[in-house]
């Protein structure tokens, strides 16, 4: 089986490659079928791969073997994790394409098919950087997502916001990449190894004194990518810009799967390359992860609340639940590993999901302005309301879902005063998606003020050649599945077991976690679900609690737009990682 482990990469890029060279000449519903075949056969074999990935596998690319235990070849990595995550992909890019089905409406001609093979693109590019064993490898996959992802959210060309959006989420990105690939080449000036595990041995056979500046600055510079692409703060300030202005297929891969690959990222290169006695250590990472994950969290949180503006809601709500990701692999434990695993595939079917019913609504009223929509989709949309607040009740972590069976996992191993960081910002969170819900499909309360506000989601333009009447069946089966899909994760009987032990065997060496529903666990979930509750209904009756207090108001300027300051962050965040990583060298 480890011999088909490529063809997850080539089978997508190929499709991609057949739709530029014929996408001209083929009627429209013959690209878009082309594409279904292509992406639903890489899922396929995902799975299949998945299902037979214990133990792990490992394939040396054009069977370019290690000789005396030296190869110049590219290594693939089969285990549960990164075949979990290319299949996560590879089903998101599916449930993409499908909800997309004849989209954008009749664009011009040289466009034909253009759309369907850059999602195949983004596909491929996933599943390379999931499966990928050695660090160039991954950050080659890595740029291409950033450059395929970049088009994606530029797609839009004729808009000046869709221009901007794409430039900040563009420059940031590849800054990103280009601190990743300096680090990669001191770990190679180091080690003279690609491969991880390798350049991990080769850290612990040069470091026998513990790590110096060189590997402080590589891990500094690796993992500064790696959160730049799962937008955690100071690095996140692309995620909401980019979000507002993409299409809504691309916006469920942004958030749905893009942005845990880069979690996915972090917590395999640590494992792998940096846990040994050469390398940074635990504590480093601890500091470092927990830090940047509490500040991402509450950040997020707060961010959402206050927007307005539908699609930056959301992603803000993405910010936040990536700073609930960070912490969670930062306790460093088989618990939290496990319960970020289960935690990761309910968010994103319910994140999916949720950017799907967002879609629904700015095609029909060519708005997603919360003021703006105000009662505008009661007693219509019925089935969108419906899921729009089910989605809601998932990232509160509500029992069954599996955002809850994760939440509780990973609530249980940071314990303590983390716990509070879990319950308010998944209720705050929620809260804001039960708010819009309240307001835009059941018109409840007064109607909000339209005091002015800068990203109001107001000017935006249906994505279909004009606002939609009836809503295409396509558009509703898809985030009904992705609900359904998130709520089997909590369900399905052993499913739980059964990640969590995939993720033990790849991450701490078989040390198996339990994975199952525990009172606490539920109790907590309940509890955020009853404050999100509390928190719409208060800002539903009350509009005042939306504004921005002032305290407020200096953090939401963050989002200025302007590139420069974007990069300015970047900077600062790249040094705020070092002086959090430095007193764990410093002590080893």
């Amino acid at each position: 089986m480890h011999h088909l482990i490529p063809l997850l990469v080539a089978v997508p890029l190929f499709g991609a490659a057949l739709l530029v060279a014929t996408g001209r000449h083929l009627p429209r519903i013959a690209a878009e079928i082309t594409g279904v075949v292509f992406s639903g056969g890489t899922a396929a074999l995902a799975l299949v791969l998945l299902l037979n990935s214990s133990p792990p596998m490992t394939e040396w690319v054009g069977g370019w073997l290690p000789v005396a235990g030296e190869s110049v070849g590219i290594v693939v990595v089969g285990d549960g994790p990164a075949l979990g995550m290319a299949a996560l992909a590879s089903l998101l890019t599916l449930a993409a394409l499908a909800y997309s089905w004849r989209y954008f409406d009749e664009p011009p001609r040289d466009r034909t098919g253009s759309f369907t093979a850059l999602m195949l693109v983004f596909q491929g590019a996933m599943c390379g950087f999931a499966v990928a064993g050695d660090l160039f490898n991954a950050f080659v996959f890595f740029e291409l997502m950033s450059v395929v992802a970049y088009a994606l959210t530029g797609y839009r060309i004729d808009e000046a916001k869709a221009v901007q959006g794409a430039l900040a989420f563009g420059i940031v990105n590849s800054l990103g990449a280009y601190a990743m690939l300096t680090g990669i080449a001191l770990l190679y000036a180091r080690t003279g190894e690609l491969a991880m595990a390798k350049i991990g041995r080769g850290l612990d056979a040069a470091g026998q004194g513990g790590p110096d500046a060189l590997v402080l600055a590589s891990f500094v510079l690796v993992l500064t990518g790696l959160l730049v692409k799962s937008a955690a703060v100071p690095f996140h300030f692309w995620l909401p810009d980019a979000h507002a202005v993409a299409p809504t297929p691309v916006c469920m891969l942004l958030s749905g799967v893009m942005v845990e690959l880069g979690a996915y990222g972090a917590w395999r290169v640590y494992g792998t390359v940096f846990a040994g006695p050469g390398g940074i250590p635990a504590a480093g990472l601890t500091r470092a992860l927990v830090t940047l994950g509490i500040l991402t969290a509450v950040t997020g949180a707060v961010m959402c609340w206050y927007q307005r503006h539908i699609k930056r809601l959301l992603a803000c709500s993405t910010v936040a639940h990536t700073g609930l990701f960070l912490v969670g692999l930062g306790v460093l434990t088989p618990e939290g590993d496990a319960g970020i695993a289960l935690y990761l595939l309910g968010h994103a079917g319910v994140k999916a999901a949720l950017f799907a019913c967002a879609g629904v609504l700015l095609d029909r009223f060519g708005s997603v302005d919360e003021h703006a929509l105000h009662g505008r989709a009661r007693g219509q949309l019925r089935a969108t309301a419906v899921m729009f607040a089910v989605g809601a009740l998932g990232l509160a972590g509500l029992p069954p879902f599996g955002t809850a069976l994760g939440k509780s996992l990973t609530e249980e191993a940071v314990g303590g005063p983390l716990t509070v960081v879990y319950v308010a910002a998944s209720a705050i969170t929620a809260g804001a998606v039960l708010r819009v819900t309240a307001r835009v499909f059941l018109g409840l309360g007064p109607r909000p003020e339209d005091a002015e506000y800068e990203t109001s989601g107001s000017g935006e333009e249906p994505e279909t050649s004009g606002p939609l009447r009836r809503i295409p069946d396509t558009m509703t089966t898809v985030p009904a599945v992705l609900l359904a899909a998130a709520l089997a994760v909590g369900v399905i009987p052993g499913f739980g077991a059964l990640v969590a032990r995939s993720v033990d065997e790849a991450g701490s060496g078989g040390v198996h976690a339990p994975a199952h529903w525990t009172l606490p666990g539920v109790l907590l979930g309940v509890a955020s679900t009853v404050l999100a509750a509390a928190l719409a209904g208060l800002a539903v009756t009350r509009p005042g609690w939306v504004a921005a207090p002032g305290w407020a108001t200096p953090l939401r300027r963050l989002q200025s737009g302007h590139v420069g300051d974007y990069v300015a962050w970047l900077l600062v965040g790249a040094t705020l990682l070092g002086a959090l990583a430095l007193p764990g060298i410093l002590g080893s």
